[in-house]
């Protein structure tokens, strides 16, 4: 085979591999087109991909004004911050403990993490609930955090990454005078940036489009989620039976997620190619 032709064959490749992407990047994108052309059309009981009807926003204001999405919003702005920022806390010391302090039973811990990362949480929610129980913090924003607030997968991303960064920058500190906080927060936190990041989208991403935990453990609009709220919606009558008014309440919900990706995607796609695990 020539060069002529190896390069005729690789540029052929790239292009099927293009056109896949593409087919593939709009098949994943339909839902989303539905949803949005759907949300922003005059309600109607005849369903199509394409929005048919005209223009309109009274379906969000319908929505707006039908459930307390105010409350439910704040409910999970407060969930998600104060979960990922005790994450943020725990999950940067448990990580530094593992890379570099040597103490009894620190293989077992590691495992216990790792069967952590392996096991669904979804399978320990009816311990969880009956601890909960146990303790009285059902339908509490505490209850619906405390399950999340250690983090087995930030644990292991921050420690591989900590792990890469040379002893030398961490003794060079300590002999300036750096005590042991300053130089984690200095030194290793700093290095450790597409971790903490590809971590963010993470915890973020699901906390926010969190169901099944949050629906068994809250039982008033005062601790719901936008997630339980909007099930909540689609089946209750002030849904009015229209595909119009559950799109609406989803395109509020999403919208914060979708706008922080849209401003942010450089950075995202960033962290995620650079958070890869490492020894």
């Amino acid at each position: 085979m020539t060069a002529g032709e190896k390069n005729t064959n690789f540029s052929l490749g790239k292009t099927l591999l293009t056109v896949f992407s593409i087919v593939l990047g709009l098949i994943w994108l339909a839902p989303l087109v539905w949803m949005l052309g759907t949300a922003f059309s005059v309600p109607s009981f005849n369903m199509s991909f394409l929005p048919t009807g005209a223009f309109t926003l009274d379906n969000f204001k319908y929505v707006w004004n039908a459930v307390p999405f105010a409350q439910y919003y704040r409910n999970t702005i407060v969930l998600v911050v104060v979960t990922f920022v005790i994450q943020f806390i725990t999950s940067t010391l448990a990580a530094y403990s593992l890379a570099f302090m040597n103490y009894r039973g620190k293989s077992i811990v590691m495992l216990i993490i790792f069967m952590q990362i392996i096991i669904p949480n979804d399978v320990l929610i009816i311990p969880n609930f009956m601890t909960l129980s146990d303790i009285g913090l059902i339908d509490t924003k505490i209850g619906i955090m405390l399950p999340f607030l250690g983090s087995a997968t930030a644990i292991f991303l921050l420690r591989q990454h900590f792990k890469t960064v040379p002893k030398a920058f961490g003794e060079a500190a300590r002999i300036d005078g750096a005590n042991l906080w300053q130089i984690i927060w200095k030194v290793y936190m700093p290095c450790a940036k597409p971790a903490y990041m590809s971590f963010a989208i993470i915890s973020v991403s699901y906390h926010w489009n969190n169901y099944l935990w949050p629906l068994i453990v809250t039982q008033s609009p005062k601790n719901r989620p936008l997630t339980v709220g909007l099930a909540i919606f689609a089946k209750s009558k002030e849904a009015d039976m229209q595909w119009a008014n559950v799109c609406a309440a989803t395109a509020i919900i999403i919208a914060p997620l979708m706008i922080a990706f849209l401003l942010m995607q450089k950075q995202f796609m960033n962290s995620i190619v650079s958070a890869g695990v490492k020894e």
